[in-house]
């Protein structure tokens, strides 16, 4: 694949994610966490930052960019309609737009719900979407600004993605989210073992992110409220699968 993805663990659970194109040398970086363990990814593979694509505007996702701009120079890219709070942007992109990196088409999708405005980077060429605190390894994010009808029409956006498409999140919060799905689908076999893989690779001190978007419509409760065994056990048989996404939002805040 003439495209190159590094994962870069930053901070205590974040995920930062460089995205490489090999015929021209050009390295995108998703989110900017902090920047000493980027530099190093970059120094360590002799990759040259172009770009930075910013998912949203919390701290943890935004603040190593200053100095990344100082060493680098890159192009910044990120959402127009939340330019008032993020770092100066080179390029304001929209939901439904897209632009080229290194010849490949990224297509940018708006998916609000942790924050409004949060989006998130397809790059089919890469069969890759970094999705940030959107959907995440089977979960999805705390619903700090937006509704949980906005999510859930996020949700509904990122699963008509290919099956095969690979999610990069924003944080190692897989094992948490399990437990969780567990009191949400306790009879799904594909749950269970999913369950113990993570538990299994974090014991190992493995990254259980990105994950395969077919294992997370599969698995993440977030992304299965039409399943006929979580609204039996939510007992929500007759309810929207709006109004069961919520719910479960819902209780993995109690949780």
């Amino acid at each position: 694949m003439p495209l190159e993805i590094a994962t870069v663990p930053c901070l205590a659970d974040n995920y930062a994610f460089l995205l490489h194109a090999r015929e021209t040398g050009e390295t995108a970086l998703i989110d900017a966490p902090e920047p000493g363990p980027i530099q190093a990814e970059l120094d360590a593979r002799g990759w040259s930052l172009s770009q930075v694509w910013l998912t949203h505007h919390h701290w943890d996702h935004i603040d190593g960019l200053p100095e990344l701009r100082d060493r680098w120079h890159p192009r910044v890219v990120g959402a127009r309609a939340d330019a008032h709070r993020l770092p100066a942007l080179d390029r304001q992109v929209s939901d439904g737009g897209q632009f080229t990196f290194a010849g490949h088409e990224v297509k940018v999708l708006d998916v609000s719900g942790h924050t409004v405005n949060h989006i998130a980077f397809y790059v089919a060429d890469a069969r890759a979407v970094f999705t940030a605190d959107s959907l995440m390894a089977l979960g999805c994010g705390r619903l700090f600004e937006g509704s949980a009808d906005q999510m859930w029409a996020s949700m509904q956006k990122l699963a008509a993605l290919p099956d095969d498409t690979v999610v990069y999140s924003g944080h190692e919060y897989a094992q948490a989210n399990a437990a969780f799905a567990l009191t949400i689908e306790p009879g799904n076999p594909a749950l269970d073992a999913r369950a113990r893989a993570i538990s299994a690779a974090r014991a190992a001190g493995q990254a259980t992110v990105p994950s395969l978007l077919a294992e997370e419509k599969a698995t993440n409760p977030y992304l299965r409220p039409s399943s006929s065994a979580i609204r039996t056990h939510l007992d929500m048989v007759n309810a929207t699968d709006a109004e069961v996404f919520a719910e479960i939002r819902r209780r993995k805040d109690a949780f």
